[in-house]
């Protein structure tokens, strides 16, 4: 497996590879990998001739300083994982080789938010999905023509990745089933920072979205009675709720939409344990 300290080298054993007429699969991660980001790796490797992967925990995505202090930094770890699922080639950067000329994030230009940066996360971590959107950009200008592989845990990100991709050319965005512990919890790097009795209070968020589910398939198309039953849900002692809410995927909007559903998707984001977690399931 091939490694690579600068996006630069990457981009170029990416075009010889092309060269090659070999098709480029791609994973970008910001490491602390657990067995979600390995199902995506392993459907890019069935689906492609080449699989990369990126290892960056970009800073522009940040809009908690002590978040991105704690975010775990698991190298060495994540490549011999990467390895024994069969990637060929893994690379990372700094801020100044993937923004060249700046040392500083206030040193780099805002993005120009598209659709999907409205509500719910935009909402609750201000900044975050604008820094996505800036180094999506950036990656995939370092892969070049690919198939990029996401995971729908971070539903809202999965649209504005695709997004991205429609505007950029070249890139065809696969998303990805979520994958779950056997609570239910959804796989996350942070869930590493959970404690034992944080970990099984953090199942709630899961049974939430059970629950809407279960709703909708009672009949319930009402978004305020469906998202008003999952908060009830999630309200118990040591979970801090900052949503619980339904979206229509097709017609994505920052508020809550108005009127039956005819296509649904259930999303929460909650602070169990000191540690912020994201959900989301399709309704129907």
């Amino acid at each position: 497996m091939k490694f690579f300290d600068h996006p630069g080298h990457a981009s170029r054993w990416c075009d010889a590879m092309r060269s090659k007429g070999r098709s480029v699969g791609y994973v970008p991660t910001m490491g602390a990998l657990h067995d979600g980001h390995l199902s995506l790796v392993a459907r890019s490797v069935a689906e492609n001739d080449i699989t990369c992967v990126s290892i960056f925990v970009n800073p522009l995505q940040f809009n908690n300083a002590t978040d991105l202090a704690n975010y775990p930094r698991t190298m060495e770890e994540d490549c011999a994982m990467l390895e024994g699922a069969g990637c060929d080639m893994v690379y990372t950067g700094s801020l100044e080789t993937f923004f060249p000329g700046t040392t500083d994030v206030a040193d780099i230009p805002p993005v120009v938010p598209l659709p999907a940066i409205a509500g719910l996360e935009a909402d609750f971590r201000p900044g975050h999905l604008e820094g996505v959107q800036a180094i999506v950009e950036r990656l995939f200008d370092t892969v070049g023509e690919c198939r990029a592989y996401f995971g729908e845990k971070d539903f809202q990100q999965t649209l504005l990745v695709r997004q991205i991709a429609a505007l950029h050319g070249g890139v065809e965005v696969v998303v990805c089933p979520t994958v779950r512990e056997p609570s239910g919890l959804a796989m996350s790097s942070r869930n590493r920072r959970l404690d034992d009795a944080s970990r099984n209070l953090a199942g709630a968020l899961s049974q939430a979205l059970r629950h809407a589910a279960a709703l909708w398939d009672a009949g319930e198309r009402d978004s305020e009675r469906l998202e008003r039953a999952m908060a009830e849900q999630l309200a118990r002692p040591g979970i801090t709720v900052e949503y619980a809410a339904v979206r229509d995927p097709e017609n994505w909007t920052a508020g809550t939409p108005a009127g039956p559903l005819r296509h649904a998707r259930a999303l929460v984001a909650a602070t169990v344990g000191g540690v912020r977690l994201i959900d989301n399931l399709a309704l129907g």
